[in-house]
This record gives structure tokens, sequence and C-alpha cells, in this order.
């Protein structure tokens, strides 16, 4: 169907980046009267109370989008809509009212359920060795609820610097589209082409330096969309493809709680340990450079993942996922490896410069 109308779903796309800028600028015009505002706190970068809730904005334009365009798949794949609105209502009540993580996990634990009771779960974890490793039903619901909450808060909290989280995704969402409409799914190139479309319109207001934030509202949704689209992209794609599709919010996420750990604190802690945190400070505070070279790194492991797929669908390579996944975990090791050594090379430099400005006062 969308290789026939492929220049329609453009002018979509164009209308949907207009309604996204529609409803964020109401948010942003409207966020004091519903108190949307983002304090600064341990992990923030920003320095003053800033509006927030833009998800609210974009996300709405999507879901208004997929109505007017779009309305019969919605009926046809309902409880994928209800799942994602689930997530998306508990991110606007964060937004209004701070909620605890257990709260959080609950809602995508209801919204992964619901995609279970509907057959759309994490059911396979690929080929190894010519044999499909399946699970069976009530371990598939478990393990996506663990895989599916990992990556959704993965994503909101690399939602650290103006821009960042909403040009990694649309590097992501790209990518599945990009799959969509090799594999013929039109509804996993519907799903990630207007989500892309509902984040450029937000991204006029959100790039350096940001007018409004997405909040929780938005974070939340789109990295529980983008589980979303790794779910339906089984169909076609091996696992170990979708963990480089999406590698940089898992590998800051796990960084980032080994480091915790380590140093005996909570791996749920607030702090400013993230990689989008320590780069920010090795571009001596630009912005733009850091998110610029974040989405460039994106898109490198991400078409190494593109890569891997489509070795292993032409070539049925036999020991490829296997090196796939050791060659991820060494990736995540290097990285540690690289990320805490600048960090504490900037720890002791933040410490020589207090000693000397304490000096110089004394």
């Amino acid at each position: 169907m969308l290789e026939k109308d492929s220049t329609i779903l453009l002018y979509k796309l164009f209308i949907i980046v207009a309604f996204s800028m529609f409803f964020v600028k109401l948010i942003l015009k409207y966020a004091h009267k519903l108190d949307l505002y983002d304090v600064p706190n341990e992990r923030s970068h920003h320095c003053v109370i800033t509006p927030s809730g833009a998800g609210i904005g974009f996300v709405s334009a999507l879901f208004f989008s997929f109505v007017v365009f779009e309305f019969s798949f919605v009926q046809e794949y309902w409880y994928i809509f209800v799942s994602i609105f689930i997530v998306f209502a508990m991110g606007v009540y964060d937004d209004r009212h701070e909620v605890s993580a257990k709260l959080k996990f609950i809602a995508i634990f209801l919204a992964v359920f619901l995609m279970w009771l509907n057959d759309c779960s994490i059911y396979t974890l690929g080929t190894w060795y010519g044999y499909e490793v399946v699970m069976p039903s009530i371990f598939a619901l478990f393990f996506s609820m663990f895989a599916l909450s990992g990556f959704t808060n993965a994503l909101n909290l690399i939602d650290g610097i103006d821009g960042l989280s909403a040009s990694v995704s649309i590097v992501i969402l790209t990518f599945f589209a990009f799959l969509g409409f090799e594999y013929h799914s039109d509804m996993i190139v519907l799903l990630s082409s207007f989500t892309i479309a509902s984040l450029v319109g937000f991204l006029f207001f959100n790039w350096h330096p940001a007018k409004i934030f997405m909040g929780d509202s938005g974070s939340l949704t789109i990295g529980f969309i983008i589980c979303v689209l790794a779910v339906l992209s089984l169909e076609y794609v091996h696992p170990v493809a979708l963990v480089y599709l999406m590698a940089l919010p898992l590998l800051d996420t796990l960084i980032v709680m080994l480091r915790r750990i380590k140093s005996g604190k909570s791996p749920f802690s607030p702090d400013k340990t993230h990689i989008h945190h320590i780069l920010v400070k090795f571009f001596t505070m630009n912005i733009p450079q850091t998110v610029g070279f974040l989405v460039v790194l994106q898109i490198v492991f991400s078409a190494i993942g593109y890569m891997i797929l489509d070795s292993i669908n032409k070539n049925g390579g036999t020991n490829l996922p296997l090196f796939a996944l050791l060659g991820f975990i060494f990736m995540f090791i290097l990285f540690y490896m690289i990320f805490t050594g600048i960090n504490t090379r900037q720890l002791l430099i933040d410490m020589q410069t207090d000693e000397k400005v304490k000096s110089v006062s004394l």
C-alpha cells in the first residue's frame, strides 16, 4: 500500500509537523496555567525553571493524526494505541505531579500486559546456530515487561540536554521506518514516520536554547513507541540487531547503573554522570556539538545493526548473532572504561579548580 502512496504519505508528514508545532505551542503558551514547569534537580543540566510537558502536545498531535489520516489502523491495532495511551497518561500525570518509579512501572506493565493478551509480545530470542529460542507465553510476558520497561526508562534518562532525546529518537525511528518499507509492514512505517514528524515539530521549540522540554509525557511515550516497533519488528529482525538499533540509550543506562552500584549507590539514584553530561563538559559546554556527536554515534550504531540484520537474513550467518552480541558486550566495557575515565578526570580538574579559587580568595 505504502509503495503506491509514498507521495501522499510525505504530504501527511508535513501536515503532522504542523499539527505538532501547533499543539506544542499551545502547551508553551498555557504552561504557567497548567503548572507545567521543570525545576532543576540533581539530573538537570539547565539552571532555570523552564516550561515542560511538550510531550502532551506532540503525542496528542500523533494520536490526532492517526485518527484523521489512518483510522483503520487505529481500529485494527487498537490494543497498541491503548497501550501507548496508558504510558502517555502516566507521563502526563507525572508532569503535573511527581510520581514514584513504582507507579511508572505499574503503568508500563499494564500496557505490556494488554499487548500480550493480543499476542503482541517478545516470544522469541532469535535463531542461534539453527535453533530458534522460543519462550512460553508466561515467560514472554515477564521478559517483555523487563525489556520494554527497561528501554522506556532508558530513553527517559537520556532526556537531559536540549534536543538530545528527540534527535536520538528520530535516528532510531528512521531505521525502523526503513525496516517497515523493506519488509512491507505498513504499521511499522506509519507508526515510526508519524512519530518522527511529531518530534520534528517539537524540535523547533526544543533545540538549544530550548523554550520547552518534552517531560515524561514525551520521553516515556516515545520510549514505549520505540519498544512497540521493536516487538513488531521481531517478525523480520534478529533481536541482536535491535540491540544495536537502540544502542545509545541502552549503553548509557547500563554504564550509569553499573557505576552507581560500584559506588555503593542505588542504580536509580539521580546524578550527572550520564554520557551526555560528561560530553557536555568535554565539549566545553557546547550543547549543539554534544547532541550532534551523540546523534552521529547513534547513526553508526543503527547502521551496524542494519548491516548485521542484512547479513543474517541474506547469508544465514550461524556465528554472526553470537559475534554481534559479544561485540556489543565489548563495546559496553569499552564505553564504560572511556567515560568513567573522562568523568574521573573532570572531577579531579573541578576539585583542583575549587582549591585554586579558595587559595586566591584567602
